[in-house]
């Protein structure tokens, strides 16, 4: 009977899901809840999704976790811990796919963020993108200039020049995260915005923004006028 009730209550979750086409419906736990149906095939998820949201506190959290750390903290098996972990990698390349066909033209701030928001979700830990663009402002290549390991500005310098230069642009956009909540830009983050600016202006190639990711909210340094930057 247990397992009719089970098999019932999955059947409605997913017909729900198909029925709607998204999640917007749903709390958090009751997401959780439907992707555990597919690493737990016969067995009441719903406890197990509550437990892994107190322990974490948010999908959001949750999500960002390594498969290691979230099968020993909530003594989980690696399949459900994976497919956990894999949520915002897949979200990530899924948004990155759509982005590069045909060399779009990206002359704004609303379309360069994209790029980056595609880039950056679910980072947990500060990153730097550069996208490169042609004469005309098409997408000419996005690189990774550092993935948190290091802060030091004269290597985002080097690495900056190098992939600017190697990728022959005439124009670059500049952007990273604050997975610390706060999307202001630091003395830090205009002190190395206005030293690449400088750099690059020297072999003619112009920075149009720096854009700052911060969960759901952003900072422009173009649109804010600041360091002399704009798509102009």
């Amino acid at each position: 009977m247990s397992k009719n009730l089970h098999a019932n209550h999955r059947n409605r979750v997913r017909a729900r899901f198909i029925k709607d086409g998204n999640l917007d419906s749903f709390e958090e736990h009751q997401v959780l809840e439907l992707l555990l149906f597919y690493s737990i095939p016969r067995r009441d998820t719903n406890e197990l999704a509550h437990k892994l949201l107190d322990e974490y506190g948010s999908l959001y959290t949750l999500m960002n976790a390594r498969p290691e750390e979230i099968a020993k903290r909530c003594k989980v098996s690696e399949t459900t811990a994976v497919l956990i972990s894999m949520v915002l990698h897949l979200a990530r390349k899924f948004l990155s796919s759509g982005l590069d066909n045909d060399r779009p033209l990206i002359n704004s701030f609303n379309i360069a963020h994209s790029y980056f928001e595609a880039a950056l979700i679910g980072k947990s830990f500060e990153s730097f993108y550069m996208i490169c663009l042609d004469l005309n402002k098409r997408l000419k290549k996005i690189v990774q200039i550092s993935d948190g390991v290091t802060s030091n500005t004269h290597i985002y310098m080097e690495k900056v020049m190098s992939d600017a230069l190697l990728h022959n642009a005439s124009f670059v956009i500049i952007g990273h995260n604050h997975p610390n909540g706060n999307n202001r830009p630091s003395n830090a983050d205009v002190d190395v915005t206005i030293k690449i600016n400088n750099a690059l202006s020297h072999v003619g190639i112009k920075v149009l923004d720096h854009i700052i990711i911060c969960g759901k909210d952003s900072f422009s340094f173009a649109k804010k006028g600041l360091c002399n930057l704009g798509y102009e």
